[in-house]
């Protein structure tokens, strides 16, 4: 079974410049040599070019409900596909959106042939934004986000109530996130059923961001 590792760069100073494309550059050699794991980088739109010039799996953290027009400051999803990026994290707890705006954005993703990964706090979200049938779902208890305190050891019963919940209704991928700090954490989450993770600053913040990403890709692909 395929894994998913989602590295969210969010806005941290690693996100940007010579720091992104290392990220990226050690994304594309891990791709190279693991054949279970599948590396997702979320960037800023700022960066997505230059990474998009090292590394072709990339999403960006956020689109907007507009098409093409005269929309100042805003994404549309249209772009992506011009511009060579595979889909998009919606709904994250930092950045949230209408059910209504999460429908409309999956629903043109899939006509257009991009990818989303929509977030939601809890498992009764979780199933909602699942039965909108994007890419992938990310449960992520907002208050664990950025804490290091992984949602695998203190709340476990969110994965597995949001697993089953969805499995109900939707095949799914069912990924956990907040708080994954190492890459037993990853492993753990797993194990209770998800197909992946949603990492953020484990990897960013970390003092070799390179090797962080490298020790959760090669932890999942031995799951």
């Amino acid at each position: 079974m395929k894994r998913f590792l989602v590295v969210n760069f969010k806005a941290y100073e690693t996100a940007f410049g010579a720091g992104a494309l290392r990220l990226a550059s050690e994304a594309s050699r891990l791709a190279q040599r693991l054949s279970r794991v599948r590396v997702i980088l979320a960037v800023p739109a700022l960066i997505a070019s230059r990474v998009l010039s090292v590394y072709d799996d990339v999403y960006l953290q956020h689109v907007d409900p507009v098409g093409f027009g005269a929309y100042t400051g805003f994404t549309p999803l249209e772009a992506l596909r011009v511009e060579g990026v595979r889909g998009t994290i919606i709904n994250h707890s930092e950045h949230k959106v209408t059910y209504r705006d999460l429908a409309l954005i999956a629903g043109k993703a899939k006509l257009l042939g991009l990818e989303v990964l929509a977030c939601a706090d809890t498992p009764e979200e979780a199933v909602a934004v699942a039965l909108l049938e994007p890419t992938m779902v990310a449960v992520e208890p907002p208050e664990l986000i950025g804490s290091g305190i992984p949602v695998s050891k203190a709340k476990p019963e969110v994965i597995t109530s949001s697993v089953e919940a969805v499995r109900r209704f939707s095949n799914v991928p069912v990924l956990a996130g907040a708080g994954i700090s190492e890459a037993l954490d990853a492993v753990r989450a797993v194990e209770l059923g998800a197909s992946g993770v949603l990492v953020a600053s484990a990897v960013m913040k970390s003092k070799s961001p390179e090797l962080s990403l490298r020790s959760f890709a090669e932890a999942l692909e031995s799951t």
